[in-house]
């Protein structure tokens, strides 16, 4: 009886890299994680230091619910479960589309390092591009939300995310 390595679970039926059931594993599970790390610290941040729990994600799901309707007085904004279980969902689901993406482009440089360097990269741009567009199009949100707030709960998923995925592909060099 062979005995499969979790590196050939993650090669398809053509030898190639393919999106293949271990891929999408990885990718739904640090979408989760990241997901749900994200959720925590805003949970904890709003309800310690805002002293409003659920703050954060119905400020979010008014802007993306309701184009933003209340969002001119903020500090009237009452948490509302009808904004924050719809909202909880879409980032979920983002945080898991984004993680599968990122599992399959780690298994693309597991099976060629000179891909490493690239997909950090690419991690780098669009933490950045992420900020940026936050600056620009959601000023509105911001100004009801601490940036460095959501900032920091960024850099916390896409850690604990990133510590997920190096856990799940243990074959992963970066060559510059």
């Amino acid at each position: 009886m062979a005995v499969r390595t979790e590196a050939e679970t993650r090669v398809a039926a053509d030898g190639g890299v393919g999106i293949t059931a271990a891929v999408v594993t990885d990718g739904l599970l640090a979408g989760l994680v990241g997901g749900l790390v994200i959720a925590a610290w805003f949970l904890a941040y709003d309800t310690l230091v805002m002293g409003r729990p659920f703050y954060t994600p119905t400020v979010l799901g008014a802007a993306l619910f309701r184009s933003g309707v209340g969002l001119e007085a903020p500090a009237t904004i009452a948490p509302s479960l009808d904004l924050v279980l719809p909202f909880t969902w879409i980032h979920l689901s983002v945080f898991c589309i984004i993680g599968a993406t990122a599992s399959y482009l780690l298994t693309i440089a597991e099976r060629n390092a000179n891909y490493g360097f690239g997909v950090l990269l690419l991690f780098v741009v669009f933490e950045f591009g992420f900020v940026l567009l936050c600056q620009v199009v959601a000023e509105s949100v911001l100004d009801a939300l601490a940036w460095p707030a959501v900032l920091i709960g960024n850099l916390l998923a896409a850690s604990a995310m990133a510590a997920v995925l190096w856990r799940r592909h243990r074959q992963l060099s970066i060559l510059p």
